[in-house]
């Protein structure tokens, strides 16, 4: 079976990407899936900044690779040994594979696995092996399992979430990524309880989602904090209480003296160590400080053992959000649709695989928060959401908030 994906062969290219190309959009021969694995057909698949900071080389990944590890689709075809899946039921897919049977997935961590972790140190499934060949014949490795930039992709049946099928899939490719990692930070990691403070760094897709989630838990004063005014008004329209810019001298100042001291919860989405050091800044004593960001191979965060004894803070990584995929996706796509979470006001618009180096630009300059690649075009997903993606960040509509 053939499949078009978008392939990254040489990393940190140089900016702007519309000149100079990196990801390469080629056909690969896709190898059939085994017993434990699934054909997935894509639907809609979200840029990232975990792509980008492939793609810049922020973060190493073995090359050739496909790129892509949040996004959705139907099910095609089904491994022999697969008894709870059909061909038809849509799926969204999970960065974080699990085997069920690791330690780590035993232990009621499945976002932990060992197996997963193992495969993904060599590009390949949790089945074992490959399934991307290119035109000579050579092994095309799979971002954390999934590389979901492509018209068709194998997964391991770990990597997958049967979802409601009354969801659009270019909505349904935000949860298993943004929504995961930025609601599931503060509800899982952090659990936020009702009237608290909380703090958000870093306002992307998965920092927005920190927002909402902040929200839904029932806190009382929520600080967004970011260097873009035009994302701090985002904040503020999707359930912040305050924003401030990150670049304010007095930032950590002005954010204790609002909250009598700190605040309870200081959520890092931002993956910058400037941002780290704030939050564990603004948290009051026997605070939570949370991180789920990814700043970068080697970077490193220190804190001040005394500070850390004397204020009793609690500091905290949140990997996918610490969520249970096969429970919170669900619950949070529930959510969603009731209005609680609003999380298709991310959506700035829909691409193409010829507007996808220019996609990673947009998100690089922070003039997009959530942009949707249709592998198969814009007429697969209908006339209704073929609108292009808009320069800057636009306001949520009305029926969202």
């Amino acid at each position: 079976m053939k499949t078009k994906a978008a392939v990254l062969r040489e990393l940190a290219k140089p900016l702007p990407y519309a000149h100079s190309r990196p990801i390469t959009i080629e056909e690969l021969t896709i190898v059939p899936p085994g017993p434990m694995d699934v054909l997935v057909k894509v639907v809609g698949a979200g840029l990232c900044h975990s792509d980008l900071s492939v793609i810049n080389g922020s973060l190493g990944r073995g090359l050739p690779v496909v790129l892509g590890h949040e996004g959705a689709g139907e099910v095609l075809e089904v491994g022999s040994a697969i008894t709870d899946l059909k061909p038809g039921d849509h799926i969204a897919f999970q960065f974080a594979g699990n085997c069920g049977r690791c330690k780590q997935c035993q232990g009621g961590k499945p976002q932990l696995c060992e197996t997963f972790m193992a495969a993904r140190a060599h590009g390949g499934l949790m089945s074992g092996g490959v399934h991307f060949r290119d035109a000579d014949g050579e092994p095309v490795k799979h971002m954390v399992g999934v590389a979901c930039f492509s018209e068709y992709v194998v997964v391991h049946r770990g990597s997958i979430v049967v979802i409601n099928d009354s969801l659009p899939l270019t909505e349904a490719a935000l949860f298993g990524c943004a929504v995961m990692t930025g609601v599931g930070a503060v509800v899982n990691t952090s659990q936020v309880k009702p009237g608290e403070s909380v703090a958000v760094f870093g306002l992307g897709g998965v920092g927005l989602c920190g927002v909402m989630g902040a929200k839904v838990s029932g806190a009382h004063t929520i600080i967004a904090v970011d260097l873009e005014d035009a994302k701090l008004k985002k904040a503020l329209e999707l359930g912040a209480t305050h924003a401030f810019n990150a670049k304010d001298p007095d930032l950590v100042e002005k954010i204790k003296d609002l909250t009598n001291g700190g605040v309870d919860h200081a959520v890092e989405l931002a993956g910058a160590i400037p941002a780290m050091e704030a939050a564990y800044a603004v948290a009051c004593r026997g605070g939570k400080v949370v991180t789920a960001g990814l700043s970068g191979t080697g970077k490193t965060f220190s804190v001040n053992h005394g500070d850390l004894v004397l204020g009793e803070k609690h500091v905290c990584g949140s990997y996918m959000g610490s969520c249970v995929p096969m429970r919170d996706i669900p619950r949070f796509i529930e959510l969603y649709q009731s209005g609680a979470l609003p999380v298709d006001a991310l959506i700035d618009g829909l691409v193409t695989f010829d507007e996808l180096n220019e996609g990673f630009d947009r998100l690089h300059n922070g003039t997009a928060l959530r942009q949707v690649l249709v592998p198969h075009g814009l007429d697969s997903v209908g006339a209704s959401a073929s609108a292009q993606v808009r320069d800057g960040i636009p306001a949520a509509r009305s029926a969202d908030v």
